[in-house]
């Protein structure tokens, strides 16, 4: 018997995107669409609507790229709902906020990772790809900022 494992490359990785701004949302989903192991599932504008696309799209995603400030809901609220509900699905908080308490809110509600929207066009798959095989990933310059001088 021959079973498929969700994380198995030669079968498209199931990606979900949030973020208020359509055209950013846009040009990421035509960036990950480049890969032909990435699959774009859905899209949402908010936090509300992508707990309901993940509550309707079966087999559910197995990745959230979500934006930390959308209305209504924003990412981190968003990201503490989907870690309750759907444990399994990793979360890739993209933001232009590199504050501390943004990233210790963001991995406080169970993010898997924290990409500045300044880094996406550099480490955007890296990040995914460190999700992807269970690990924790921060934008390098959040790294940086946080080693000893």
């Amino acid at each position: 018997m021959n079973l498929r494992k969700a994380n198995d490359n030669e079968y498209p990785y199931r990606l979900v995107l949030a973020d208020d701004d359509s055209l950013y949302r846009l040009a990421l989903k035509r960036i990950l669409e480049e890969k032909s192991d990435l699959e774009i599932v859905g899209e949402a504008n908010d936090g509300f609507e992508l707990l309901s696309i993940l509550s309707s799209i079966k087999p559910i995603p197995q990745m959230a790229i979500v934006d930390i400030s959308m209305p209504n809901l924003g990412g981190i609220k968003a990201t503490s709902k989907i870690k309750s509900t759907y444990p399994g699905v990793k979360v890739l908080i993209l933001s232009i906020h590199r504050e501390k308490e943004y990233i210790r809110e963001a991995l406080a509600a169970g993010a898997d990772g924290y990409l500045l929207k300044e880094d996406a066009d550099t480490e955007l798959f890296s990040a995914i790809k460190k999700i992807r095989q269970g690990g924790i990933y921060l934008s390098s310059v959040l790294v940086k900022d946080r080693e000893p001088d």
